[in-house]
């Protein structure tokens, strides 16, 4: 759960942000039906399209999400809000990189600062991608190794027995000479 005043933040909001850190599918379709239209809005009437509405949005979604099941999200305005705000920046940085304008648009309550949220997740895409492109590097059976037991949950004994290795405890020595392989990889490469 996220380390939030539940006083601070309006009842409907914190039910959110419950359902949000529970995963409640549910709730993330909600966001999307309560808070979508406005920031659809703001990018249609500052040189966008729908299409690019949905990528602000889908961004926005993911870096609550990120937020929230890391457990230190602290919501200071209420969910609408921030929503907007994050969108409003993501979609900034978007037209200044194209080199399009934005006109601004502050039909919507006060706008909160989030640029430090956006800089963590960016700089998170960018680690997941070092990883990925490490991951990539490491080979067989390393690879399949580390994603069994860290994306799939495999137990030891169930790698040991996938792979054909005697007992958990080989199977675990394999493991961690592939994560040191991983961790050179990665290093090498964020160098």
């Amino acid at each position: 759960m996220s380390k939030l005043s539940k006083s601070a933040i309006p009842e409907i909001d914190q039910k959110t942000v419950d359902g949000i850190a529970l995963g409640d599918a549910s709730v993330l379709s909600g966001l999307y039906k309560d808070y979508f239209p406005m920031v659809l809005n703001m990018v249609v009437q500052n040189n966008g399209t729908e299409e690019e509405a949905k990528d602000v949005f889908q961004e926005a979604v993911i870096v609550l999400y990120d937020k929230i099941k890391q457990g230190n999200f602290a919501l200071s305005s209420k969910l609408k809000t921030y929503i907007y705000s994050v969108c409003r920046r993501l979609w900034l940085k978007q037209l200044t990189s194209q080199g399009r304008t934005f006109y601004d648009v502050s039909d919507y309550e006060e706008i909160i600062p989030v640029e430090e949220d956006l800089a963590v997740h960016r700089e998170r895409d960018v680690q997941l991608s070092l990883m990925e492109q490490a991951l990539d590097k490491l080979g067989e059976p390393c690879r399949t190794i580390i994603h069994d037991f860290y994306v799939l949950n495999l137990s030891m004994q169930e790698i040991c027995e996938k792979f054909g290795y005697t007992n958990a405890d080989n199977a675990k020595n394999q493991k961690y000479k592939c994560l040191q392989r991983l961790k050179k990889l990665f290093f090498a490469a964020t160098k």
